[in-house]
């Protein structure tokens, strides 16, 4: 993974998300050299993002994103075979969301779709 696409990937969430300019945001990343880039670091201060680590070699402290990596895994990709990256790039957004964010329901947000949690969370922000 590149630090580009590392940059690119947090600019669109960011805008497709239209955070409240006056609140800090979050981001938790291992150590890699793409999350702790110049350019990625500059970016967070203009969006006024904390930057937030794992502990070297802990990747318990990011258990959601290694959990959502292993069902991507088993529910997606290890199912499917994809002829060019353009393929793989649109089942894999489709899976995100067309299923993941919208119907998937997740124990660990009261049975709820991470849509849901959010616009839960919103209305109570």
């Amino acid at each position: 993974m590149t630090n580009d696409l590392v940059v690119k990937a947090l600019k669109n969430a960011y805008y497709s998300q239209s955070p409240d300019k006056n609140k800090q945001l979050i981001f938790h990343s291992d150590l890699g050299s793409q999350y702790t880039s110049n350019d990625l670091r500059e970016l967070c201060k203009e969006f006024n993002i904390i930057q937030s680590f794992s502990k070297k070699g802990c990747p318990y402290d990011n258990a959601c994103i290694e959990s959502f990596h292993s069902l991507i895994k088993k529910e997606e990709i290890y199912r499917n075979t994809y002829r060019t990256f353009e393929e793989a790039n649109m089942a894999i957004f489709k899976y995100i969301e067309g299923w993941y964010n919208r119907k998937r329901l997740h124990s660990s947000i009261n049975y709820m779709t991470p849509d849901q949690c959010e616009l839960l969370a919103r209305s109570a922000a």
